[in-house]
């Protein structure tokens, strides 16, 4: 069940208004780092709740935006195993509509009197994970992660952008992302002169972090969060 004490209203540059799920470390600290997390196509459902939870509990302030919010009702959650029903507002989110959402995210963090606005992250699993490589070009953040991001070869011209190394995670039996997809973004940040890591792990599907998916690999999920978390920490 949603609490909507863990979450606040943000207004978007475009007029409209949208719901973050907020996470915060039990014991917040002065210059506590922070992420902004973002969904899989699903929605900000029970299991990027959890996950948001989990990063604050090794210490970041996290924000998760519902970047849904311009069609789906607020608190939407799409079934797993219906992703006709995501569809629609799939289909209907925009590159500068995420810019918006973003940037008014990011400003949410900065805003935070203990959060060190030197050390903004993003993270993002499947949709999110192109949405956090979007991110990582219009935003002044420290680094970014994208787990099994689908569509980021078709943002590749952004590369450019970026404005920090990233980090991303595929499946090599992910089905759902060619290897051609993956080397036409490889090969932006090549030619763009841009530090990232690229990490497949061989045995793992698309969706192998999501626990309520049928691809998940705890396996593949564990490693690819140590790394992550060892990410963060050395940038």
């Amino acid at each position: 069940m949603t609490n909507e004490k863990n979450y606040v209203d943000l207004a978007i540059s475009d007029g409209s208004e949208m719901a973050a799920y907020i996470a915060l470390p039990e014991n917040l600290q002065p210059n506590t780092p922070a992420i902004i997390l973002i969904q899989e196509a699903f929605g900000v459902n029970h299991h990027m709740r959890n996950v948001a939870d989990h990063f604050a509990k090794v210490g970041y302030v996290v924000i998760t935006p519902e970047i849904f919010h311009r069609t789906a009702p607020k608190y939407f959650e799409g079934p797993y195993d219906n992703f006709q029903a995501v569809m629609p507002h799939y289909q209907a989110i925009t590159n500068e509509g995420l810019e918006a959402d973003l940037k008014a995210s990011f400003d949410w963090l900065t805003k935070q009197v203990d959060v060190d606005t030197g050390k903004v992250f993003s993270i993002g699993y499947c949709l999110g994970g192109r949405v956090s490589f979007l991110a990582n070009a219009v935003l002044p953040l420290k680094a970014a992660v994208s787990y099994y991001g689908g569509g980021i070869d078709q943002i590749a011209d952004r590369a450019k952008d970026l404005h920090s190394r990233h980090l991303f995670f595929w499946g090599g039996k992910d089905t759902h992302i060619s290897d051609e997809a993956i080397n036409k973004t490889l090969k932006s940040l090549d030619e763009a002169g841009k530090d990232y890591i690229n990490v497949k792990i061989s045995f793992a599907e698309h969706g192998f972090s999501c626990n309520e998916r049928p691809s998940y690999n705890k396996q593949a999920s564990d490693d690819a969060l140590a790394l992550t978390l060892a990410f963060l920490q050395n940038s």
